[in-house]
């Protein structure tokens, strides 16, 4: 059965991902403006897990994951889902480690958030009669990652600006060198 998304207390980050993505670039794959990215950040809705931004002249970077839950947050408000609702599956999102995200379909009815991983779920949902709206994850994971490959990433380490940086591709050096 599709379980509603709850907010609660723990909270996982993401911090070993390598690659990280400026504001700007963040705002392009995921189709927001400067402006939400900076009050989503401030507010605590989506905070950059690579790097976040300490005072004046520093730049926030964000990972592949969070540019997509931006795309996932932007879509549900554009359909009318409240901010509070947004916030609770965000939550939600933060204390499953983004575990799976892929696979994933949220779904709303405008008043809760759930979580589907299966088609059952999702039918058992359509089945209540009242107008659902649901996210497949998967698809925005794949527009993102289509965006990203045509824009700026950056080396967490080095710093080294990637242009047409594919999230995909890191992964595959990444198995290649222990292989």
């Amino acid at each position: 059965m599709a379980v509603p998304v709850t907010g609660g207390a723990s909270e996982t980050c993401e911090t070993s991902e390598q690659i990280g993505y400026r504001g700007p670039t963040a705002c392009a794959a995921a189709g927001i403006t400067y402006r939400q990215l900076d009050y989503w950040a401030r507010t605590g809705l989506v905070e950059p897990s690579v790097r976040p931004a300490y005072g004046s002249g520093t730049q926030r970077l964000y990972s592949f994951r969070d540019v997509v839950v931006l795309k996932i947050v932007k879509r549900f408000l554009d359909t009318g889902v409240s901010l509070q609702n947004i916030r609770t599956a965000v939550q939600h999102l933060r204390e499953r480690g983004f575990r799976d995200l892929e696979r994933m379909t949220l779904m709303s009815d405008g008043a809760t958030v759930y979580e589907c991983t299966s088609p059952d779920e999702v039918h058992a949902l359509l089945q209540g009669g009242q107008g659902i709206f649901g996210i497949a994850v998967g698809v925005v994971w794949r527009d993102v990652e289509s965006a990203l490959s045509q824009l700026h990433g950056e080396r967490v380490d080095t710093g080294e600006t990637l242009v047409g940086h594919h999230p995909s591709d890191e992964l595959a050096r990444r198995r290649n060198r222990a292989v």
